[in-house]
């Protein structure tokens, strides 16, 4: 393969650009109403603000670690908006966008950084797995999901799709690779959503890919596309496209959402020390909400008053995340021995007997 044809600018499926303007794809046709283009972009700024006050938190000593989704809402409120109430998700741990769309409240994804919670939520109630730590392994969960969706008939028009989440670097991971090999081998029904943000942490894309990342699937036989992820339509039409074709029998597909992280890696990085500010100036031109503000204005479908109420309702969520994290209960120490195994174990019960004799000889001596 020559250096051209390993840096040819592959296409990006876009509906709605930088500047606000509607242009549409033959391929991804999207019928939207203006009411529903005005929740995308209250959907946006709300889960914006969450992560800015989650970020705010930590640095206050409220959160242990927080991993930011700054510039990537877009491409989470887009694809989460896509999914069907019985379909299942399988995120990593940047996924607050998606949760959001899926129901989970924001102080669940807290008590999680928090320390205070050993899951947070029930994902089969939200059609939304917990977080995932281990870099790429959600994909093979994933994968192993949709083949027993398969294997229970509850595919068609009507049937449960799966997407997994993960980031750039997550590509170079075994667990994801092999789990593209499942998955289309076995024609499973999965949407592997993979939000290119441009940085595996310190190490930039070109260390993970010689050729973009979407192009991968070919060599595992199902489709892949690249869509902006700072579209929310596109976004939205993409994923939605892909999860109906998984429902319908045709197997996985492959979606790069080409976006990029704004902040640091997590709040224990520092990007200044990897990457230039020109690069950061030049995205926050393509940032996800603005265009959609852009759209609204330009079209008369949103006044004054209509921002006004987005952004107060915004205050009233920082609000909100702020009071509660600050009074989540600590847990029980011996919580953590709870639900580790959906039957009892006799492991487990040693070692909770064990915990337990070693907690009370604390009182037995005094010691507070």
């Amino acid at each position: 393969m020559s250096d051209t044809t390993a840096h040819e600018e592959p296409e990006l499926i876009q509906l709605l650009t930088p500047e606000g303007e509607l242009t549409g794809h033959p391929d991804y046709p999207l019928e939207i109403t203006a009411d529903e283009v005005r929740d995308l972009y209250r959907d946006l700024v709300l889960v914006r603000r969450f992560d800015g006050e989650a970020v705010s938190l930590q640095r206050q000593g409220e959160l242990g670690l927080w991993a930011s989704l700054l510039g990537q809402e877009a491409a989470q409120i887009g694809s989460g908006r896509a999914l069907r109430g019985h379909d299942m998700a399988f995120p990593s741990y940047r996924e607050h966008g998606v949760a959001w769309c899926r129901g989970i409240e924001p102080e669940e994804l807290l008590g999680m950084f928090r320390g205070v919670t050993n899951g947070g939520w029930d994902p089969h109630e939200h059609g939304f797995h917990l977080y995932t730590i281990v870099i790429g392994s959600q994909a093979l969960h994933a994968t192993g999901y949709a083949m027993g969706v398969q294997r229970d008939g509850a595919l068609g028009e009507d049937g449960t799709a799966v997407i997994t989440y993960f980031g750039d670097g997550a590509t170079s991971q075994g667990d994801t690779n092999e789990a593209f090999n499942f998955a289309s081998v076995n024609n499973a029904p999965v949407v592997f959503f993979c939000q290119n943000n441009q940085w595996a942490i310190s190490e930039p894309l070109e260390r993970q890919a010689r050729v973009p990342i979407y192009k991968r699937a070919s060599g595992f036989g199902f489709p892949g596309v690249r869509v902006d992820g700072n579209d929310v339509l596109a976004v939205l039409a993409v994923t939605r496209a892909a999860l109906d074709n998984a429902r319908e029998g045709n197997g996985p597909t492959l979606v790069e959402a080409f976006t990029y992280r704004m902040g640091a890696h997590t709040t224990n990085d520092d990007p200044t020390r990897y990457r230039n500010a020109a690069e950061l100036e030049e995205w926050k031109a393509k940032d996800p909400i603005l265009r959609v503000r852009r759209y609204l204005e330009h079209n008369g479908l949103a006044d004054d008053a209509f921002f006004a109420g987005v952004d107060a309702e915004a205050d009233a969520l920082g609000e909100k995340v702020r009071t509660q994290c600050r009074s989540l209960p600590d847990p029980e120490p011996l919580d953590i021995f709870h639900e580790v195994y959906a039957e009892p174990n006799v492991h487990i019960d040693r070692q909770r007997a064990e915990f337990a004799e070693y907690l009370a000889s604390f009182e037995a001596e005094g010691v507070r």
